[in-house]
């Protein structure tokens, strides 16, 4: 049996510590000014003491809330719950409902501005956070009535997202617009991405190492390659194989052996007239393909922070499809980037 344990944000009736600095002119000596007791909606707690200081350099008095109280009536762990309702599938009305369990009544729109704030909370945290490898992919949700393509970008040491664009992946320049100022903000020198030519071209303009997904490229290959085996005179049949092999052993010179396969294949030149391709000519253009990218391939294989595959990305992509499949279609571009941010890191 599985225990999922939730690490809430602390909160305290009292707080015993004087502030350290004045907010208006960072002076460090204060006098107590006063303290009221403040009601607040929290599931173990009802009532907070919050203490004024006044500051002695500029006579500017403050409040000094205590841990996990803020000037909002919810205290943060609040806010917590109510946005973890949300992540595992309630609605804001059915999350209203589910926290009049522990005593609290907090309305459908509380609970989506805490939503809102979850998303700016990670937004937040990840805005300058170095990331020197990137998983990059796209992903297809509802939204404003009908489907939007956005770009999800997801840290590949935490599988925590990064941030989500709206943008198709299919688009090199879009992909420029979204790639560009993460690599400038954070740091970004290798991406992650499936095998799709807009990813490439964009890794070649910005100078980035590109790993492609080896979960993704042996899929296509494997299908092409089983493809072409029903078609193929039987000659040629073991080069089928040995791109089989190559393709599962990634030596290192491996692109040099299949460079040697394609010049084994008489060119047929047919299909440069507007007829089709032949079997011989889709697997010499296979094959060329394979050996330029060859190095696209092996990144992690001498970098050892650089995943083989894409599944981290994949997983945050996953979660947010899953909340975007029980939400009645996103209605905004921002209400949308902050559902998926905030399902794509879950209930971490």
């Amino acid at each position: 049996m599985s225990i999922v344990t939730l690490q809430l944000p602390e909160v305290k009736e009292c707080e015993t510590s004087r502030p350290k600095q004045c907010p208006s002119c960072k002076g460090e000596t204060f006098q107590r000014w006063g303290g009221t007791i403040r009601k607040v909606r929290d599931p173990q707690i009802r009532e907070v003491v919050v203490y004024r200081y006044r500051c002695c350099s500029c006579k500017h008095t403050f409040r000094h809330y205590p841990v996990g109280i803020s000037a909002a009536s919810q205290t943060m762990r609040m806010q917590a719950l109510a946005a973890i309702g949300w992540i595992l599938g309630l609605s804001y009305r059915g999350g209203s409902v589910y926290l009049s369990g522990f005593g609290v009544v907090l309305g459908r729109m509380s609970i989506w501005r805490d939503v809102q704030e979850r998303a700016r909370q990670l937004q937040g945290e990840r805005q300058w956070k170095p990331v020197r490898v990137l998983g990059v992919d796209g992903a297809y949700v509802r939204g404003w009535g009908e489907t939007q393509a956005v770009l999800v970008a997801v840290d590949m040491g935490s599988g925590d997202p990064v941030t989500v664009g709206y943008a198709d992946e299919k688009d090199p320049q879009a992909v420029k617009k979204f790639l560009e100022p993460l690599m400038q903000r954070l740091g970004v020198s290798v991406i992650v991405t499936d095998d799709l030519f807009s990813y490439k071209q964009v890794a070649d303009q910005l100078g980035l190492e590109h790993q492609v997904c080896q979960f993704h490229l042996r899929r296509w290959v494997g299908r092409t390659l089983h493809d072409l085996k029903q078609t193929l005179p039987a000659e040629w049949l073991p080069v089928v194989e040995e791109t089989k092999t190559i393709l599962a052993d990634l030596p290192l010179h491996g692109d040099r052996r299949l460079l040697e396969l394609w010049r084994q294949i008489p060119e047929t030149r047919q299909g440069r007239n507007g007829s089709e391709y032949t079997p011989l000519d889709q697997l010499r253009f296979l094959l060329v393909r394979l050996a330029q990218d060859w190095a696209r391939y092996r990144v992690f294989d001498w970098q050892k922070d650089v995943p083989w595959t894409n599944n981290l990305t994949e997983q945050a992509i996953g979660r947010m499809k899953m909340r975007a499949r029980t939400v009645r279609g996103y209605k905004t571009w921002p209400g949308m980037k902050s559902g998926l941010m905030t399902a794509g890191v879950g209930i971490a």
